[in-house]
């Protein structure tokens, strides 16, 4: 469930109370429709400008996706120098009198089976990414998306047990399609369960919400529990 985080951490929790900080002006407004499971509507909420009204910012996003997936990366490539690979220890033939050039080892990096020069060593990737730098990309993805209209809140997932065909209808019944994002809370391993076996679907804690995740997909889909900010009915 969860991604490569940035700089190997997720950004952190966002509130009404801690909201990002942006100097961009946010949206005039935000509502949305709030759908139960069977798509049909339980009224509406006011999702948080300061987290879904900011003008994107992309090359902050760029660069924040960018550190993400190089922490992501192994770094475990590795070569075998000169002095680690094995044998080599005698001088192949005398330095003079041979009309061949001198060698002294035949684990140089010239001999077939010789060690590496300057070959890769395993090694990080990361990248230092400040906190405000992940919050405010993820800003800018969530507001890209609700620019959009790719932003959908469901009432909860009270599904009666895990079930991928209750999951699947409840998806088509919200109207989106494509690669969705779906936004869970703690308590949600019965919807969590239900969603997995979907392959364009990808569930997601709250607490690791991040830009790349967001705009990797098509749609996000919170419920109320998990809608940064909370929102205004």
């Amino acid at each position: 469930m969860s991604s490569p985080d940035a700089a190997g951490a997720t950004a952190p929790p966002i509130s009404a109370e801690n909201p990002p900080s942006t100097a961009a002006e946010p949206a005039a407004g935000l509502t949305v429709p709030v759908r139960d499971a069977s798509g049909a509507d339980t009224g509406t909420v006011e999702l948080d400008r300061r987290m879904f009204g900011v003008e994107p910012n992309v090359p902050l996003m760029h660069q924040v996706v960018t550190a993400q997936l190089a922490a992501a990366r192994s770094g475990s490539a590795s070569t075998l120098t000169r002095a680690e690979v094995r044998g080599g220890g005698a001088k192949p033939w005398r330095q003079k009198g041979t009309g061949r050039a001198r060698q002294g080892s035949i684990r140089a990096p010239q001999w077939r089976g010789g060690g590496v020069a300057l070959g890769p060593k395993p090694r990080s990737y990361r990248q230092r990414t400040p906190k405000k730098m992940v919050r405010g990309a993820l800003i800018s993805a969530l507001s890209d998306r609700a620019a959009a209209g790719r932003v959908v809140v469901t009432a909860s997932w009270d599904f009666d047990g895990p079930s991928t065909k209750v999951a699947k209808a409840a998806l088509a019944a919200l109207g989106v399609d494509g690669r969705v994002l779906v936004v869970l809370s703690p308590d949600d391993e019965t919807a969590h369960k239900s969603f997995r076996n979907l392959p364009e679907v990808q569930t997601l804690p709250v607490s690791q919400l991040n830009a790349y995740d967001v705009l990797l997909n098509d749609w996000v889909v919170f419920t109320r529990q998990t809608l940064p900010g909370g929102g205004a009915d």
